[in-house]
């Protein structure tokens, strides 16, 4: 039955959650190409707090388009020159190193209760619009062949308006609109209908569709059970849809990214899993001929993306 598997997934999330889920990241590829994004040229990772405002005033003042930033020394290790004169920006990374206590404990072999401190070290970086010579290598594109036509037909009747295009997944609830990159843009189908569904999840809780409401109980941590409650949606419809009978390792991390928030009420996560298996049956109520889980297994098996 559809609640069977609805609990083995939500278990396996959960035990993925009590082994360490590991980081998670966007399932579709960011090149740092909106101002917007800074993105470092080097690790690929965008920028953090202070630094992401630094950067965003940078381009402002100087009109750069592009998010991509680096160190002269990383320009020039990615092939690229920094152009004569071209003014830095500063950038702050923050490290933690031991106190001289702790290390003199280490020394004599001896714990005298050092703390670790944290110390700040400046790098000055350049925008993509003040170098010569780089080019953005080529990413890797979905094919359209990758489609899966019975997850496309599934999603269509839920009635929600998708506009494809930029590099954001987000759902807006002023137009009652999801935002998602293009297909081609995602690292495999499963990442595609998963985010495509996780935002999905977030128009089902509308106020004229589940009105699901829970900032009573959750107060400043509703977003993250909400946040909660639809990645473990999209975990139990891709299961549904035999797209993937398992969460996948980006579910779990996602999921536990927000657990932080949350860590005041050990019951929001199992709040979450009810919320997200009233979302998918609501889902499946839209459909206009309920789908057999056992056929749906067995249509999909050749396409089976784990």
């Amino acid at each position: 039955m559809r609640s069977d598997i609805y609990t083995r997934v939500t278990a396996e999330i959960m035990a993925a959650l009590e082994h360490g889920a590991g980081e998670w990241r966007a399932p579709w590829f960011h090149d740092g190409a909106h101002a917007a994004r800074p993105t470092n040229v080097a690790s690929g990772k965008r920028y953090r707090g202070i630094n992401t405002v630094a950067l965003w005033v940078a381009a402002m003042t100087s009109g750069y388009s592009d998010g991509l930033w680096g160190t002269y020394r990383q320009w020039q290790a990615a092939g690229a020159q920094v152009r004569k004169g071209e003014r830095s920006t500063t950038v702050v990374l923050w490290k933690q190193i031991a106190s001289r206590e702790e290390t003199k404990a280490e020394d004599d072999g001896k714990d005298d209760g050092g703390r670790a401190r944290m110390v700040a070290r400046a790098f000055s970086v350049f925008n993509l619009a003040q170098v010569d010579g780089y080019e953005r290598p080529l990413t890797p594109c979905l094919p359209e062949s990758e489609r899966l036509a019975h997850a496309e037909d599934f999603i269509a009747n839920l009635g929600i308006r998708t506009v494809f295009g930029g590099s954001e997944a987000f759902y807006r609830p002023s137009v009652d609109t999801v935002f998602m990159p293009e297909f081609a843009q995602f690292r495999d189908a499963a990442s595609f209908y998963g985010v495509w569904l996780h935002e999905h999840g977030h128009a089902s809780g509308a106020k004229h569709r589940l009105d699901r409401d829970l900032s009573g109980r959750f107060g400043s941590a509703a977003y993250a059970v909400e946040e909660c409650c639809v990645e473990i949606l999209s975990g139990l419809v891709l299961a549904d849809l035999g797209i993937a009978h398992h969460p996948r390792p980006d579910h779990a991390a996602y999921i536990a990214s927000w657990l932080k928030v949350m860590a005041a009420d050990p019951r929001a996560i199992f709040t979450a899993a009810g919320k997200a298996q009233q979302a998918a049956d609501w889902m499946h109520a839209q459909q206009p001929v309920p789908m057999p889980l056992s056929d749906t297994e067995e249509t999909v098996t050749a396409r089976l993306i784990v």
